[in-house]
């Protein structure tokens, strides 16, 4: 079983290859923008207004080919039509600076090693 809160204090976590991410969202800006990280949530914001979930539908759009992945590899957990969302990210290809500088298989690698142990200890 999954826990409630997977991103803790963090704004995304991984959960095996997919990237869950809580979004704060930002309907009707200037320009389609990612922005620093708002305490638990990643401010986003995009150009669409906010009727019947197309903003959310135009987040996500904005969002795949920054992440390397088809429109269909992400997911919208909660939020479709709301300012606070989750987002599940299948297989990210490469991530935004907001992530840090770690390679994505090196930063999937090390939380799978936080989780089960494995590489965790040092060879004599």
């Amino acid at each position: 079983m999954r826990p409630r809160n997977l991103t803790g204090d963090s704004f995304f976590a991984w959960d095996g290859d997919i990237l869950v991410v809580n979004v704060l969202g930002k309907p009707s800006a200037k320009r389609d923008a990612i922005h620093q990280p708002l305490g638990t949530q990643l401010k986003i914001s995009v150009t669409a207004s906010p009727e019947g979930g197309r903003a959310t539908d135009h987040m996500v759009r904005f969002l795949a080919p920054l992440f390397g992945v088809s429109v269909a590899e992400i997911e919208v957990v909660f939020g479709q039509t709301n300012v606070n969302k989750q987002l599940r990210i299948h297989r990210p290809q490469r991530l935004p600076d907001v992530f840090g500088a770690m390679p994505v298989s090196a930063r999937r690698e090390k939380v799978l090693a936080a989780h089960t142990g494995v590489g965790s200890k040092k060879r004599r």
